[in-house]
C-alpha cells in the first residue's frame, strides 16, 4: 500500500456523508486523532486556534474520533459533535468515529502509519497523535500526543 498521497482516501464525515479528500488537494493537513474525554482533549482549541490562523491560507485541520484509547471517546457521533460544538466550538473537519489501530483501522491510518512509523513502532500510542501533510497530499511529520497544537506552527508556516 505504497500509494502516492492522501488523495485517494476517503472517510464519513460527522455527518455521515461520505468525503474525498480530494477535496483538500493543494492544503496543508493537520490529521489528528481525537477523544472527548482524554487528558489531551484541551488541544481541541488549540487545533480549532490553527484552524482559525491558517485557515484562510490553505490550512485545515482534520478530527478523527477514536475510542480505542482508555474508552475516551464512548459517545456517538452526534454526541461527539456536540460536545466539539460546546466546549471549543470548532470549525474543522470532524470524521465519523473510526479506529487507528487494529484489524478494523481505517485504511487512511495504515497509510499515515506506513508514510511515518513513530519512535516506538508504527501504531498510533494515544489520543492526539498528529500528522502534518503538505499541499502535494505527502506526510511530512508526525508529532506525539504531548505535542501542543501551537509547537506546531512553525511547521505550518513552512508548507503554507
Amino acid at each position: 500500500m505504497s500509494s502516492q498521497n492522501i488523495y485517494q482516501f476517503s472517510a464519513v464525515a460527522n455527518n455521515q456523508q461520505e468525503t474525498s479528500f480530494e477535496e483538500f488537494s493543494g492544503k496543508v493537513l493537520l490529521v489528528v486523532n481525537t477523544a472527548s474525554a482524554c487528558g489531551f482533549t484541551p488541544q481541541y482549541q488549540g487545533l480549532e486556534k490553527l484552524q482559525q490562523q491558517f485557515g484562510e491560507q490553505g490550512f485545515t485541520v482534520l478530527a478523527f474520533p477514536c475510542n480505542q484509547f482508555g474508552k475516551q471517546e464512548s459517545g456517538s457521533d452526534e454526541e461527539i459533535k456536540g460536545f466539539c460544538d460546546l466546549n471549543f466550538n470548532i470549525s474543522f473537519p470532524l470524521f465519523a468515529k473510526i479506529d487507528v489501530n487494529g484489524r478494523e483501522e481505517h485504511p487512511l491510518y495504515a497509510w499515515l502509519k506506513q508514510q511515518k512509523p513513530g519512535i516506538l513502532g508504527r501504531n498510533i500510542k494515544w489520543n492526539f497523535t498528529k500528522f502534518l501533510v503538505d499541499k502535494q497530499g505527502q506526510v511530512v511529520k508526525r508529532y506525539a500526543p504531548t505535542t501542543k497544537p501551537e509547537q506546531i506552527v512553525d511547521d505550518i508556516k513552512k508548507l503554507l
